[in-house]
């Protein structure tokens, strides 16, 4: 299946784009993030000790979450008030 992938903020900054569109046999949000860490280098921005938080189609899930063709799954970094 074809997702299209966004990327925000720190995120964005650290992997050089704001979106990317992949083709993958993940069938949820883990299993594809365990896909994109597994290309090393600036993906490991993802890795699970750092607080990431996700959203597919708008909504926000954990890596248990269902993914379907075409879906639009977002990364944001931590995010800090002041």
């Amino acid at each position: 299946m074809k997702l299209r992938l966004r990327y925000f903020a720190s995120l964005r900054e650290t992997l050089g784009k704001s979106q990317e569109e992949v083709s993958t046999t993940a069938k949820t949000v883990g299993q594809l993030r365990d896909e994109l860490l597994a290309q090393g280098g600036a993906y490991q921005c993802l890795e699970r000790g750092k607080a990431v938080r996700m959203a597919l189609n708008q909504v926000m899930v954990d890596e248990a979450a269902l993914l379907s063709d075409s879906a639009e799954l977002a990364f944001f970094p931590p995010v800090t008030g002041g």
